[in-house]
């Protein structure tokens, strides 16, 4: 942990704090939450419990390697982003800055099956609207479904990264999405449906 919170320690907005897990989410003012899961056999109710406790309270999961199912299965219990245990100070702290950008940090491959699992499950409740939106949130847009970050959609579209960041934060509110999953899933339907009404 020293060298973890080293590596944040010129960093202008994350201040790194530790303590028992109870005490941190009772803390109001924490808003992201580092779990070292690797060595817990619970780990999936570990986070089921800090979701049901503080559903604001955004996850960064360490974990085993190599089990795509084990990764996907902590992303539905609430991980914003899930790494190998042993990964690097570094590497985390892309992760968290990632995850207070507003994206999930995870293998694309595993968000395309996430998104195709979603999209799949019989007698899908997931909302779709139908707002109106301005070409270049519809560019942003096509690139979140192809898990771009916001600093590779930047550097597409040549605007600012804080640019894209207001982009994205207008495209969850106007869909009513909590993240960028379940805003690719609304669209892909979205797309689907349309598809569909042209065929008939």
């Amino acid at each position: 942990m020293v060298g973890l919170a080293s590596v944040f320690d010129n960093h202008s907005t994350i201040l790194i704090t530790t303590g028992e897990l109870g005490e941190l989410l009772a803390d109001e003012q924490l808003r992201y939450l580092l779990l070292d899961l690797s060595t817990h056999a619970d780990w999936l109710e570990t986070q089921f419990m800090v979701r049901r406790i503080r559903p604001d309270m955004r996850q960064i999961v360490l974990g085993p390697s190599g089990d795509d199912e084990l990764i996907l299965r902590s992303i539905a219990a609430g991980a914003r982003a899930y790494l190998d245990s042993n990964s690097g100070p570094f590497s985390i702290r892309l992760a968290v800055e990632s995850v207070i950008q507003g994206s999930i940090w995870a293998p694309r491959r595993l968000l395309t099956v996430l998104i195709d699992r979603l999209l799949s499950q019989q007698g899908s409740t997931v909302a779709v609207a139908s707002p109106a939106l301005s070409p270049r949130e519809r560019q942003v847009l096509d690139l979140i479904m192809t898990a771009r970050s916001n600093r590779e959609i930047a550097m597409e579209l040549g605007i600012e990264e804080r640019t894209v960041k207001a982009y994205v934060a207008s495209l969850l509110r106007k869909t009513g999405s909590e993240n960028r999953v379940s805003l690719s899933v609304q669209a892909t339907q979205e797309s689907l449906r349309e598809q569909r009404s042209m065929t008939y």
